[in-house]
């Protein structure tokens, strides 16, 4: 499993916590085949055993979205010794795994994300300007939550309104901001300067009291608080506000390749999930406006 895992981390330069997620899946199946068929070697396991272990985590309530994931996790890691040569057959061949129900993204109202930013909701001062400029950023660049966090001074260019991040496997793209995220940014950093005056002149700009760099829990206490205060939707998360981002862009019309490219996407289909949502809306207004709907 070890072997694996360091490929993911060296040579596939899998981000840490796609690593975590799949050594947490790997450790659960190799804990299954010791305890329920007493086998304690993972590369002897058949599909039947992948079988047994899928239909005892449908019987746990494990969702399919769930299991999916686990399956994937260990296609990767037959496959991988398959070509290591470690095993003779890859026993996911032969595995299907359980349809998923079509869940769309949700995301913010337009109505709501303008109340939230009109309304003076953020505090005057150093860590009120930080949430507003993690919430605006969020929301106008659509950004995910590791890029956010890993934003340093020299990635903001402030003359070009545009901020440089570092996607999945390591890849840098560049993503345009409006002239108001560019005031709201350049006020930010001279409170930044000031506070936090010993501070590395490049060092990450979202930091926590002690001026060091954020943590991710700290960034999704700080979105839902304010979210809180603007919609009922069940998930009010950053990656929520990302298919905000996605969803209003595509509502005003914008070209869903342009929209891939600023979202990082590796695919066109990723992204083409974000239609569905223009979709229901546009039902939504035919049902409400039409006399014979």
């Amino acid at each position: 499993m070890q072997k694996f895992l360091d490929y993911l981390r060296f040579e596939k330069r899998s981000s840490e916590h796609t690593v975590e997620a799949y050594r947490v899946d790997l450790q659960q199946f190799s804990e299954y085949l010791q305890v329920e068929e007493g086998n304690p070697d993972i590369l002897r396991a058949t599909s039947a055993d992948i079988r047994s272990w899928m239909i005892q985590l449908m019987e746990e309530g494990v969702t399919a979205r769930s299991i999916n994931r686990k399956v994937s996790a260990l296609r990767a890691f037959y496959r991988y010794h398959l070509k290591m040569k470690d095993v003779a057959v890859n026993p996911t061949e032969v595995i299907t795994a359980p349809k998923l129900s079509k869940r769309l993204p949700q995301f913010v109202e337009e109505r709501e994300m303008d109340t939230l930013f009109q309304a003076e909701l953020f505090p005057d001062d150093f860590e009120g300007k930080r949430d507003q400029l993690i919430i605006e950023l969020f929301y106008v660049t659509g950004m995910r939550l590791s890029e956010l966090i890993g934003i340093r001074r020299g990635d903001i260019d402030l003359y070009d309104g545009s901020v440089k991040v570092l996607g999945k496997r390591n890849k840098e793209r560049i993503i345009p901001f409006s002239p108001r995220v560019k005031v709201i940014i350049t006020d930010y950093l001279k409170l930044f300067d000031e506070k936090y005056a010993g501070n590395p002149k490049n060092s990450f700009i979202f930091v926590a009291q002690n001026g060091n760099k954020i943590y991710p829990k700290a960034v999704y206490r700080i979105v839902r608080k304010y979210l809180d205060l603007v919609t009922t939707i069940d998930k009010r998360s950053p990656h929520v506000l990302r298919h905000t981002f996605a969803t209003q862009m595509l509502n005003h019309g914008a070209d869903i390749n342009a929209i891939k490219e600023i979202l990082g996407h590796s695919s066109l289909a990723a992204t083409q999930v974000y239609t569905h949502n223009s979709i229901e809306k546009l039902k939504n207004i035919y049902n409400q406006a039409h006399p014979r709907a």
